[in-house]
This record gives structure tokens, sequence and C-alpha cells, in this order.
């Protein structure tokens, strides 16, 4: 899961991109990358700046001087796959040929290694990194050069391409994609698992056109909504910010991702034409009815929501009980998202560093603390033994998502079974292993119904996390094997390189 936004204007853009990277921070932290081209009139030459860490961290005065041009790219990343530890999976990648190409990913690719071998055995193209997104890139820039050497890159061409790049890789994208001295393509996959949308700012030079992953930067940047790239929807901008769009998929079935309404998106933004907003709040209105139905309102004392993507669905549940709402916990908003952070051991530690009790909420009462969702349990855990430390007499747990029971693929990080606290586990085994006097989860079906009501268009969701159903159909037992393979590499590299971290502050002189 990552954001990715990008621009045609006729000014310079570093600014602009920078803000909407900020507007979409909490899309991932574990990286960011901007490039921009210009400032030659075709837009030729193109200037980049990526590393770890948080967007305010990675771009300096001098960096920002250093990215000139009226047109450009940019990604905040949250790594799904690949190396999560390797500054050189930093988006947006390039390649020179043809054109001259550089692109921005947001999702996961399920045929990645099988594309990589055709496109050195097949395609002969080289490919450095673990990124898919890498891969991606290059299949684009295969079928872009093979309708280019029949004539001019026109809209028709570029789109051609994409038809060509939907046939051959598998999985959930969101792609923009800068092409040298051409203008801007994007395009989102024929399920709209990951969102994708754009926008216009009529600017006295010319209209100003954006392309985000949420709504939120497109309006906090000034720009109008102007609607969703469909599933499997192309847009060519040309420089002169005209926007050409076409149907590039087969059978295009709008499936967007149910954890994006959960937890993944900010509640201000709108998705596929659904709030994400109102969306919680409705999550919450179901969930207090699986509250009554599973005990007494009457030994609930106080709603408390864990911030901060809880709190719609806890004041909505709050008032369909007749309950008082409270803030109990205050957040540290300096520390990283803990469902971001790789490894066990951070994550553990980092809870208490982000979260602080109110102990007047706590002392004496039956609280029942509301949670967007439970994934690994660790947080949740933790989070009921602060509330018992503050005082709380009884401390009940609600989930506004279902149990998460199955590995994602799709650009989520909790790909393991053994990661997820729910998988093969009753809610008894998995209230006791959290600690919590009563745990209650919300209802895959209500959950489902209630977003989809806000948009009678939606008939499905990619919801593999909560009912085991991945709708690509191309997912099996050996991808999960290879995937838990790979994380796993992954975690003993980064537990090897912080000890070699820590050896090394150890043995460094005073």
């Amino acid at each position: 899961m990552c954001g990715i936004v990008g621009v045609i204007s006729k000014t310079p853009v570093n600014q602009l991109i920078y803000d909407a990277l900020l507007l979409l921070q909490h899309r991932g932290q574990d990286a960011a990358g901007i490039v921009t081209a210009g400032p030659d009139a075709l837009g030729r030459k193109f200037f980049m700046h990526k590393a770890r860490g948080m967007v305010k961290d990675v771009f300096r005065t001098r960096n920002m001087r250093a990215l000139p041009g009226t047109v450009g790219l940019g990604q905040v990343r949250y790594p799904t796959a690949g190396n999560a530890f390797n500054e050189e999976e930093a988006q947006p990648f390039y390649v020179n040929a043809p054109f001259g190409l550089v692109l921005v990913h947001n999702g996961n690719l399920t045929n990645a290694h099988a594309l990589k071998s055709d496109l050195f055995d097949i395609d002969r193209r080289h490919i450095n990194t673990e990124s898919d997104s890498e891969v991606l890139l290059n299949v684009l820039a295969h079928e872009l050069e093979r309708v280019g050497v029949k004539g001019p890159l026109t809209p028709a061409a570029v789109f051609t391409a994409v038809r060509a790049v939907h046939k051959r890789i598998k999985g959930s994208y969101a792609v923009i994609c800068l092409i040298a001295g051409h203008g801007l393509l994007a395009f989102r996959d024929p399920f709209g698992i990951r969102p994708l949308c754009y926008g216009v700012a009529d600017m006295p030079e010319g209209p100003e056109v954006m392309v985000a992953s949420e709504s939120v930067a497109l309006e906090g940047t000034g720009h109008r909504f102007v609607g969703d790239v469909q599933p499997g929807e192309a847009l060519f901008i040309d420089l002169n910010g005209k926007v050409h769009a076409e149907q590039c998929a087969d059978n295009p079935v709008l499936n967007p991702c149910m954890f994006e309404y959960v937890y993944l998106a900010r509640p201000d933004s709108v998705m596929d034409g659904v709030s994400v907003y109102q969306a919680r709040l409705n999550m919450g209105e179901t969930l207090a009815q699986r509250v009554i139905s599973t005990m007494p309102p009457s030994d609930i004392d106080v709603v408390i929501p864990i911030p901060e993507s809880s709190r719609p669905s806890a004041m909505q549940l709050a008032q369909k009980l007749g309950k008082p709402y409270r803030e109990g916990f205050v957040k540290n908003r300096y520390v990283g998202r803990t469902f971001i952070m790789p490894g066990q051991g951070v994550r553990k530690k980092s809870v208490r560093q982000k979260l602080n009790a109110i102990g007047l909420e706590f002392k004496g009462r039956n609280v029942l603390l509301v949670d967007d969702s439970i994934v690994r349990g660790t947080t949740s855990k933790e989070i009921v033994q602060m509330a018992r430390e503050a005082g709380a007499n009884k401390v009940y747990l609600a989930s506004a998502a279902p149990p998460v029971r199955y590995p994602n693929v799709y650009g989520i990080d909790m790909p393991t079974k053994e990661e997820l606290v729910a998988h093969n586990r009753t809610v008894e085994e998995i209230r006791q292993i959290i600690g919590a006097d009563a745990l209650i989860y919300q209802d895959v079906d209500a959950m489902k119904n209630v977003v989809a009501k806000l948009n009678p268009k939606i008939k499905s969701f990619e919801a593999s996390c909560f009912d085991g159903v991945y709708i690509t159909g191309d997912v099996s037992a050996e991808d999960f094997a290879a995937i838990e393979t790979q994380r796993l590499t992954q975690k003993q590299k980064g537990e090897d390189d912080a000890s070699g971290s820590r050896l090394a502050l150890q043995h460094s002189p005073e």
C-alpha cells in the first residue's frame, strides 16, 4: 500500500507534489520520492530525488531546488514486496527506453516472478531489484516500444500498450507513468482494487491536472475532483493538460479494497463514490448491533476509541448504545503507525510510546474499547493491558472489521498466516490471547452491505483478508509459500541489520 501522485502543469510542480505527498503520508512512511521533467519545453530531462524516511525528512530545500519542471510524479512507500530495507527500491523507477519512462505504482503483482523471467528470456530486459514495480515498468516499456515503432506515440497507441499490459500482469495496481516529451499516463487494474482518481485546477497559464491515490490530495492542493479512474481504464494527459480516456480491459469489474475503508484511507477521502468517513460510521452502526446481541449494554459504562481510524465507528456505536463516548488515549503523533512498522519487536515496543491512557476515563469503569481492526493482536494486547493498569474494572474490545483470518496478496503488509492472530482460532481463543473480558467482531456480510449501500454500482469488494476470496483467480498455495519465504528472509535481514547497528554503536569511539 503506497500513495502516488502525478501532475501536468504549466508552472513548477515540485512544491505541489511535495504538498500532495504530505496529504498522502498516511499511505506510507518507509520512503518517499519525487521526479520532475524539464525545464526544457518538451520535458525530456528527468530530475529525481528519493530516499528512506518520511516526506518532511527526505526533501530539504536543496533537494527541492534540484527538482525543476512543470510535470512530475511522487510516491510515499509502504513496502509489501521486495526488500523493505533496500533504499534502491524506493520509487519512482526509471527506464530510458523507449522515450524515457518514470513510474510510480500502488499495489502488488501476483505474477511478478513469472514476468521477471519472461522479461529476461523473451523481452530482453533486465530487472535490477526485487520490486514488482520495476517489473511492471519494464512490461509497460516493452509494450510501449512495440507500438512506438509503428509511428508517433498517440493516445490511441498508448492505450493499445495498456491493453497489452492488462493481459500480461495480474494482481492489484494503480499506476502513474511519465513519458518523456509526451505526457502522463495513469491506469488501474481491471478489478479496481487499489484506488486512483484525478482532478483539475483552472490556472491562468492553462489547466493543471493531478492524478492521485485519494481525493484528499486533490482537494488539499486546490484541484476540483473530476472522478475516479475506472477499473481497467487508462488516462493519457498530454503536455497541454488535455485528458484522453479509454477503457483498456476486456471485462472490468469494480472490486475496491475493503481494507481501504476500514483502515488505510483518510476519513476525509471519497473513494469510488463512497465517503470513507460515512463508511466507518456505518460500520459502527452494525457493530453496535453485534455488541447488543453479544452482551448487555448495561454492562458498559463508556465507549473509548483506539486512535485514529476507529473514531467514527466508535462514535456511532456509542450513540446507538446510548453510552458516553470518551477519548481515553492520547496519541503521540510523532511515532509511526505500528501497522506499518516491520518486525514484531519494534511494533510491540512502539505501542507505549505511541499511546498513553487518561486514567480518569478508565478508573473503576467497564470500558468498551473500539478498534478499526485486529491484525496481529500485538497492539490490542498491549492496549487492553494499558486500560487495566489505568484502573479499568472490565475491558471489552470491539473491532469495526471482521477477524483478519487470511493472507493478503494485493498490497497490504499481512501476507503470512502466522502473523494473523485470528487465523485458525476461535473468537474465544483470540480473546484469551488479547486478554479482554469480551471480544466482539464485525460481521463480514454486514460490513460489505453497509459500505455497498453508499454506492449501488459496487456489487462486490476485494475482502480476501476477511473472507479468503482472491478475486483475481490466480493465487495458489505455492504463491503463499513463496511470499512467506520472502518475508522470513526479509525479517532475518532486518534483524541482522539491526544487530549490526547495535554492535557498531557498542564499539564506536566516544
